[in-house]
């Protein structure tokens, strides 16, 4: 598998460098400029800059031989749901270890809309644990050998401190969207009886599918809107813990014959999204996706790219262009540079997956220790969060806190993709936002500064970005 990784970065909240903005200014004041004038903010894979404001350009009616990147707004894509992280159980359990004023000020800067703010607008959650809580579990375990198909034992509780931390995160921005997954049903549900690998018993089909409407239900009653479910993490991967096997001709049985049925009887509105994988098998959401009574019921597909290409994503629109395409899951690690993860992960998972019609971009977790936990027994062991807490009163702002903040800052829910074009070394993805502003992110994967210019409506903007560097031009 291709893993591409990250390397930490402590930051202690003072200025670095001298002419420049630490923070970016929000959105909101951003929308504030008048004229000719392009903002932009850049982040270096040397981890000299990061997320900075650097001096604006002007848009200007003079010639150069430079390089040209196109942008043209008469022509549209999909709209965007956001950009953002899964929040696991491990992510809550340790903001939770910061003290009440490091603890409300992480999650204003997370997901607040001001100028200390990355305006984080999409999340992921688990249906149950993921491999990065500090224990297994489903919302109806039962001692060994027995069996509960009328969910009787069914509850939340165990996700306590998560739907806690969801209601300030709604306080702080009430338009997040959030999308959930399940690693594995309850372990009396499979064929294994264990909480790694094994499928599902087909006998219990119709009990799952309730189990995901007792989830939604259980959510909303909390205040909690689940704008979208896939059935099943990585369904090709039994190997996790907690992980279960389901093939494509499983899924597509058990949507069109049990989860779509009691979705509609229970007048649930959340979007069904299947495969939730690698971009090497879009045919599994294809055979999916062919399927007429399946199809009725599914709202799009969603990838991850620790295998494949990300054009995947495209294969799955041109086959199936009114379904919607979703990115949900990429991890930084232990083992990787900041300068190798950030320009990756912003040309494949935020780039990449815009220009191959995605409405979202995540990475994978919030936030851990500096041990890389909790996980489970078998859960992932090097997967590093954006950010890593290290006591009550430090926290560390990692690679993948800045591959998302270069879009998730500047490009609201609500926005619009455009087309921009890209050159040898320079990779890009325009939108428009609700406002009205149009955003620009370039990657630049040369090792030496490129000199290009933003062409739009007949005029041009000359800029240099850093070599292996990241940037996001407003105007």
């Amino acid at each position: 598998m291709k893993f591409h990784n990250l390397y930490s970065f402590f930051f202690n909240g003072t200025a670095l460098l001298c002419g420049v903005v630490l923070f970016p200014l929000s959105c909101t004041s951003v929308a504030g400029n008048k004229g000719n004038e392009v903002q932009f903010w850049l982040t270096k894979g040397d981890q000299s800059v990061k997320l900075q404001q650097q001096t604006p350009v002007k848009f200007t009616q003079n010639k150069n031989d430079f390089q040209n990147i196109k942008i043209d707004e008469s022509q549209k894509f999909q709209y965007i749901d956001g950009f953002g992280y899964t929040l696991t159980g491990g992510s809550v359990e340790v903001i939770n270890r910061l003290s009440p004023a490091k603890r409300k000020a992480l999650l204003n800067e997370l997901f607040g809309d001001d100028k200390n703010s990355i305006s984080v607008s999409y999340l992921r959650l688990s249906i149950g644990a993921s491999d990065l809580d500090g224990e297994v579990f489903s919302y109806d375990d039962l001692p060994e050998g027995q069996t509960d198909p009328s969910l009787s034992k069914f509850s939340l509780a165990k996700d306590k401190n998560l739907i806690a931390m969801l209601k300030e995160i709604l306080a702080i921005n009430p338009e997040i969207k959030i999308i959930a997954a399940p690693w594995s049903a309850p372990v009396w549900m499979k064929d294994n009886g264990k909480s790694k690998g094994g499928s599902l018993k087909p006998e219990f089909y119709g009990a799952y599918a309730n189990y995901f409407v007792k989830y939604i239900q259980g959510m909303k009653k909390e205040g909690i809107h689940i704008d979208a479910i896939t059935p099943q993490n990585e369904p090709l991967h039994p190997g996790n813990n907690p992980s279960l096997y389901m093939p494509s001709e499983q899924q597509r049985d058990f949507i069109k014959g049990f989860l779509g049925p009691a979705f509609k009887a229970s007048q649930i509105k959340t979007k069904i999204v299947v495969y939730d994988h690698n971009c090497n098998k879009p045919e599994y959401a294809l055979d999916i996706l062919k399927d007429p009574e399946a199809y009725q019921y599914i709202d799009g597909s969603a990838f991850h790219l620790y295998e494949g290409d990300i054009s995947a994503l495209s294969t799955v629109h041109n086959a199936f262009p009114d379904k919607n395409l979703y990115f949900t899951e990429q991890w930084t690690g232990a083992k990787g540079t900041f300068n190798e993860d950030l320009n990756w992960h912003t040309k494949n998972v935020i780039i990449g997956s815009m220009r191959n019609w995605s409405k979202t971009a995540l990475e994978w977790n919030v936030a851990n220790d500096p041990k890389y936990g909790p996980h489970t027994d078998g859960g992932c062991t090097e997967c590093k969060g954006a950010i890593t807490v290290s006591d009550s009163e430090n926290f560390t702002r990692n690679v993948s806190y800045y591959i998302i903040a270069h879009a998730s800052k500047f490009v609201p829910a609500g926005s619009q993709r455009i087309a921009s074009t890209q050159t040898e070394h320079l990779s890009t993805a325009a939108f428009k936002t609700p406002k009205g502003k149009t955003v620009l992110i370039v990657q630049n994967g040369n090792t030496t500064d490129e000199n290009f210019n933003i062409q739009y409506n007949g005029k041009t903007a000359t800029v240099k970005i850093s070599g292996n560097s990241a940037a996001t031009y407003i105007f």
